[in-house]
């Protein structure tokens, strides 16, 4: 008989299942006891609560912080509170860790300040900097004042850098040894180890100035000579990072080399720490949420249970632009009045005209913040990928507006319509692929997110342009 193992994302959600379960009862018994009047009401209650709260804090126990975070994240504000009160203190940092950016400022706005020095107490330095920019200033200075000179210099250093830049990132644990010695020496000297940095696939080879000289990765370590000296087996041909990189072509870089580890150096070539392929992920991860949210015209990650009034602050912005694009579209429409009540038609047939513009104009907008993202495409390549765009609107406007144009011709018996209702489909996705490219192109030119409200503006354009070509062009040939 074969067992079927649960996916992880299957036993995430039962965990989620299960803590919810147990915080609908806490609050269902205490709820009866309290409309109980009973002798030793006090005590009941204590024993139900003790009962209740230590249920949750056995599961909790088991759960991996990453795996609490998400539960925290799927909780209502009040029942996110239970459950953080309910975690073990030593794991509050790392969990502080895990969870968005919106879920953490509600944690630590619960949590007072020494109970926020004794959570980034838990941290390393390079842990601490991806927190502190979070946490009140004077527990940040209370943290760095119970650190050893060797980790403040390490926190200072990574808090000097820009978020999104590879120094903020980057981890200060590291293996390194020198070019001279022999593999038999090295294999002693990890031998020395309670146990070794996280994803230590490799060892940094330096010069007596920590200049980086090579790598030595752990396989090749495991079936060189003993006898032969690292300079002999190491790496030369090393993928490094420099402090001040752009932590997304860091990433981008990790998935194109399969790299697990890399080195970060100075202007001087000495190793000043490394990224981890952890870190990576969290960065494709972030830039990727960030792409979606900006399509959409939304600012930053939205705490799915805020009160409502952040929810509105999030939102305002581009829904305001979208409403004037909406009312320019309006406009369109109220200019062509007379041909809309001339031939009724056209009111039925407009918007067919004006949506699939939109998802034309939404395919290319994709395609083209994709390929910016990605490193793939630069800004003076804008007019060759217009070209091809417009290739692609031209034969998809003639294939399908023809049809449409057909439809409209049997619907309304009119032949001229059909071919108003093709040329205003052509013309329409010519317009959606030129916007398409010149929006997130010219907003990389500005300095800003491409996909910053790229979604939004391309339907504006379609809506608005749809309607004025189909109404125009039935003006003229059909009235």
């Amino acid at each position: 008989m074969t067992v079927l193992e649960k996916k992880p994302t299957d036993r995430l959600q039962d965990s989620l299942a299960q803590v919810q379960r147990l915080i609908e009862r806490h609050h269902l018994v205490e709820e009866l006891v309290h409309r109980q009047n009973m002798p030793k009401h006090g005590l009941v209650e204590e024993l139900v609560h003790k009962q209740n709260v230590n249920e949750l804090h056995h599961k909790l126990d088991q759960l991996h912080p990453a795996d609490i975070a998400y539960i925290l994240e799927s909780l209502p504000l009040d029942d996110r509170l239970l459950v953080w009160d309910m975690v073990k203190s030593e794991r509050d940092g790392e969990i502080l860790l895990e969870v968005s950016d919106a879920v953490r400022e509600t944690l630590i706005e619960s949590m007072d300040a020494h109970e926020l020095v004794a959570a980034a107490e838990q941290l390393d330095a390079d842990e601490l900097a991806d927190l502190a920019p979070d946490l009140p200033r004077q527990v940040v200075y209370e943290v760095m004042g119970g650190l050893d000179d060797e980790e403040r210099e390490q926190l200072q250093s990574a808090l000097s850098f820009e978020e999104g830049q590879v120094g903020a990132l980057m981890d200060f644990e590291l293996v390194k040894i020198r070019a001279d010695v022999s593999c038999e020496v090295v294999l002693r000297y990890l031998r020395r180890f309670d146990e070794l940095p996280e994803h230590t696939d490799k060892i940094f080879v330096i010069d007596d100035d920590d200049i980086l000289k090579g790598v030595l990765s752990i396989r090749k370590l495991l079936v060189s000579d003993p006898d032969a000296d690292v300079s002999e087996v190491m790496a030369t041909d090393v993928v490094t990072f420099h402090p001040t990189d752009d932590a997304e072509d860091a990433a981008l870089a990790f998935e194109r080399y399969d790299l697990i580890t890399a080195p970060v150096v100075d202007e001087k070539g000495v190793l000043i720490g490394r990224l981890t392929v952890d870190e990576m992920v969290d960065v494709i991860r972030e830039e990727s949420e960030s792409e979606v949210l900006s399509l959409a015209g939304l600012r930053e990650e939205e705490d799915l249970f805020a009160p409502v009034i952040d929810s509105v602050k999030n939102r305002w912005a581009w829904l305001a632009v979208n409403l004037c694009t909406a009312f320019v579209a309006s406009r369109v429409i109220g200019v062509f009045e007379g041909a809309i009540q001339h031939l009724v038609a056209l009111a039925a047939l407009m918007p067919i005209v004006a949506g699939i513009g939109g998802n034309s104009g939404n395919q290319t907008i994709t395609m083209i913040v994709r390929a910016l993202a990605m490193g793939q495409m630069q800004p003076n390549q804008a007019w060759m990928l217009w070209r091809k765009e417009l290739g692609v609107s031209v034969i998809n406007g003639v294939v399908w507006g023809g049809v449409i144009g057909m439809v409209a011709w049997w619907l309304y018996d009119s032949f001229s319509l059909g071919l108003v209702m093709t040329a205003a489909m052509t013309l329409n996705l010519i317009l959606a692929a030129t916007m398409g490219v010149l929006v997130p192109t010219l907003m990389q030119k500005m300095g800003r997110d491409p996909a910053l409200g790229s979604s939004v503006l391309i339907t504006a354009f379609t809506d608005s342009g749809g309607f004025f070509i189909f109404l125009g062009l039935a003006s003229v040939f059909l009235m």
